[in-house]
């Protein structure tokens, strides 16, 4: 089950990114558990927070990726002045990417250094992809344009760096082709893991230390944490296993004009998720779990599915509540 995720929706809403990306690996799961995939549940979890992981490493792999093509860029700078005739452009060259603030931010970041060691990532056999994408960024008008200002702030380069990742890294179908064929976990992830990097420069500021853990830049917002985020993917992946039997039969009590097994099972696995969410997540408020699948619903429905989906959840929340199985408290008691 794949949805390329749209680049438009991941930029514009980032505050959302990570839990929804979690509640989608998830969904992904169970889609493989009810399918039959794997009949132990603790291998499934085991996948399923493997596949996370992954997004860590495709995180690091773009950032890595993105410090390889500046360092080739400075490598031509100083190859082109060994030509037999270089320009007096190719003698006295523009260092001022290579002196980018945020560039040289994350050269010296210490947690970047140790995350590129910890999975192994080398460009060594990709020179040719690096060279592409170089030849790129050099002729683009953005380069030209960045190198001709004259002004010089931490706010041009941290602009200049958003525009150049997006445009030229982001959006480059060889770096994309080269993770999917790497990692079957990464084409659908290969955007969020750049909204991450995008997420990364954009909240960089000139006191950002390089013994700061660059991580804590992008992987949760100020209420959550790992721990949290951790046991929130294991217990709504085994709690919506666990509970599939009774949210069966919650969603036939609502269909009687349909058959159930007719329902995409996509579908079906939106809601008990949701259900789960409903009845075991007394910190998550109503709306935002209502909010959450709607919007997945998008990506992995129908136009009539997301209706169906968005109908059934009305009304089940409209049963729970008089059934008094929806008890929310502290964040959850929000609106």
């Amino acid at each position: 089950m794949r949805a390329k995720i749209e680049w438009y929706v991941l930029y514009h809403n980032p505050p959302m990114i990570g839990r929804r990306h979690y509640r989608i690996k998830v969904l992904q799961a169970l889609y493989a558990w009810f399918q039959g995939g794997e009949d132990r549940i603790e291998v499934a979890e085991k996948n399923l927070l493997n596949s996370i992981e992954k997004v860590h490493e495709l995180y690091y792999l773009q950032l890595s990726f993105l410090l390889e093509v500046i360092h080739f860029y400075g490598y031509r700078l100083e190859e082109a002045k060994t030509k037999f005739f270089p320009t007096p452009q190719e003698l006295n060259p523009s260092y001022k990417l290579m002196e980018n603030l945020l560039i040289r931010q994350l050269q010296e970041n210490t947690d970047l250094s140790r995350n590129i060691s910890k999975y192994k990532i080398s460009w060594t056999e990709e020179q040719e992809m690096v060279r592409k994408v170089y030849q790129k960024i050099k002729t683009g008008k953005d380069h030209q344009e960045y190198l001709q200002s004259e002004t010089r702030s931490y706010q041009e380069d941290q602009e200049f760096l958003e525009r150049l990742f997006r445009k030229y890294i982001a959006k480059s179908p060889d770096l994309q082709y080269y993770c999917e064929e790497r990692n079957i976990f990464w084409y659908d992830d290969f955007d969020v893991a750049a909204i991450f990097v995008l997420k990364t420069i954009k909240q960089l500021t000139p006191g950002f230390s390089s013994a700061e853990p660059i991580s804590s830049v992008f992987t949760h917002d100020q209420l959550d944490d790992p721990e949290e985020d951790h046991k929130f993917i294991v217990e709504l992946f085994r709690k919506t296993v666990l509970n599939s039997e009774s949210s069966t039969a919650l969603i036939d009590a609502r269909t009687k004009n349909w058959e159930i097994d007719r329902i995409a099972l996509t579908d079906i696995i939106l809601i008990k998720m949701a259900l789960t969410e409903f009845t075991c997540f007394s910190q998550i408020p109503v709306k935002v779990t209502l909010n959450e699948y709607i919007e997945i619903s998008k990506q992995f429905s129908s136009q009539k599915s997301k209706l169906f989906i968005n109908g059934i959840l009305d009304k089940l929340v409209t049963d729970l509540t008089v059934e008094k199985r929806i008890i929310k408290t502290g964040r959850g008691l929000m609106t």
